[in-house]
């Protein structure tokens, strides 16, 4: 039998964010602006552009905020409308009409494995998506419709990776490679989730872009407590590829770790630098900054 195309995508925001507390005391982190978009509206619009029909937000508590930024607003698109705001009210609609988005809460933080299992009913027996909102990753055409492409070429679960420093691999899962690169993607041998330098089998990082058979939600209802107590979805991952290979897909673009404080400064300078209402003002702001910061 075919498989299904890939349709649907989970975006996991349950998670607290406690690096940027107090910020994220009574907001999501998910809705911290990026210039004047919240970050997850990114990966929202990244899904879409990749040809996802349904998205499935999972969210926590205090997290209605997300929601609500999704939903239509009448009271406040009737106030654009009467003052003559319509390039505004425009915007304001467009988020409201970019998907089908669907939520379903995660009671406990039991970790991104479990948050992927509490999906299960809503993707069925397809293969699905799965975005990180920490990662926002801007390429022509978008990462995920290149990972996408290669699912239905390889037919197998495709992984989003990226070199990043040796002195790094102990922040991510790491795939272990089995050959070079061929038609855009890799085989992968095995994966660990957060290894020391010394047991890393390769500085491949596994970035926040999934395409994932569901055969994993067996493996994941089963799985016992990982590293830190939680359910990782990496464990999961590594005894599917026991079953069924999987690929690995070198990101190609600009990734910004928007879970990291640097991160997001440099994800908020750098898209407003290709926005035309702000580029030119901002570049002689940083000129100026630049030169200040030379003669000290």
């Amino acid at each position: 039998m075919t498989k299904s195309t890939v349709r649907k995508a989970i975006i996991p925001a349950a998670g607290l964010g406690t690096r940027f507390l107090p910020a994220t005391k009574a907001q999501p982190k998910e809705m911290l602006p990026i210039v004047d978009k919240p970050a997850i509206q990114y990966i929202v619009e990244e899904a879409i552009e990749s040809g996802i029909e349904d998205i499935l937000i999972v969210t926590g508590r205090n997290k209605r905020a997300i929601e609500d930024h999704f939903d239509k607003s009448f009271e406040l698109e009737k106030m654009l409308e009467e003052k003559g705001s319509l390039k505004l009210l425009e915007t304001v609609r467009n988020v409201s009409e970019l998907a089908d988005v669907h939520y379903i809460r995660q009671k406990e933080p039991l970790g991104l494995g479990h948050a992927i299992l509490c999906a299960r009913k809503f993707i069925g027996d397809e293969p699905f998506a799965v975005l990180l909102g920490d990662d926002i990753i801007r390429s022509q055409p978008p990462c995920l419709r290149r990972m996408i492409d290669i699912y239905d070429r390889a037919r197998a679960s495709v992984i989003g990776v990226l070199e990043v420093p040796w002195e790094e691999v102990d922040k991510y899962g790491i795939v272990s490679p089995r050959a070079a690169a061929q038609d855009g993607y890799l085989a992968i041998d095995d994966l660990v989730e957060k290894p020391g330098r010394d047991q890393a089998p390769s500085n491949m990082a596994v970035i926040g872009r999934y395409i994932i058979e569901p055969e994993v939600f067996d493996i994941l209802e089963s799985l016992p407590p990982g590293r830190g107590g939680e359910i990782q979805l990496t464990d999961a991952l590594r005894i599917l590829n026991g079953k069924r290979p999987m690929v690995a897909y070198p990101i190609e673009g600009k990734r910004y770790d928007t879970g990291d404080k640097l991160g997001y400064i440099e994800a908020t300078i750098e898209l407003a630098l290709q926005r035309d209402d702000l580029q030119e003002s901002l570049t002689a702001y940083l000129t100026e900054l630049a030169a200040k910061l030379s003669k000290r």
